[in-house]
């Protein structure tokens, strides 16, 4: 498994959830989503979230390779190639259709979840927790098109790190 997917390619843009900014990342192969609430959109915040996130996959023997973004972006190049990652930004109007489609299906969630709730108004937190929520939950069921028929992301990366120690 390592060897066919053990290269990642992270899909990454920002989402504004009642204008809350949340980093979001999908893995190209793995299909494993992460989401993080960030103060604001500076280049620091931006890289110490991303650290995380390849941090992540680094501890599950993964090695992050590419990581694909807007345009928006292109002010963390010279840090992320001094760390050995290849910046594909797209052009000024272009976005990168899969982390496009995979917010889509983020909000989605969150709305279903907020119409359940009898609240007119959601504390910030509220709000956090509940885009952490859908998150957790779309990464917990097995892609149709992922890397493992029946393990979902989680549960598959789980086991090659148990396996590695």
């Amino acid at each position: 498994m390592l060897e066919e997917h053990g290269n990642v390619t992270l899909m990454t843009d920002i989402m504004y959830i009642n204008k809350i900014p949340f980093i979001i990342t999908l893995s190209r192969a793995i299909l494993l989503g992460t989401i993080e609430m960030i103060e604001d959109e500076r280049k620091s915040t931006i890289i110490k979230s991303l650290e995380q996130v390849i941090n992540a996959y680094h501890r599950r023997a993964f090695k992050v390779q590419h990581i694909l973004m807007d345009r928006q972006f292109e002010c963390i190049r010279k840090y992320m190639e001094a760390t050995g990652i290849n910046l594909n930004t797209t052009a000024w109007d272009e976005h990168v259709p899969e982390i496009e489609r995979y917010m889509c299906t983020i909000k989605e969630r969150i709305r279903v979840t907020t119409n359940t709730l009898p609240f007119e108004q959601l504390p910030h937190q509220l709000i956090v927790e509940i885009a952490s929520n859908a998150v957790f939950w779309i990464n917990w069921f097995p892609y149709k098109d992922g890397i493992h028929n029946t393990l979902s992301p989680p549960h598959h990366c789980h086991r090659i790190k148990n396996r590695l120690q």
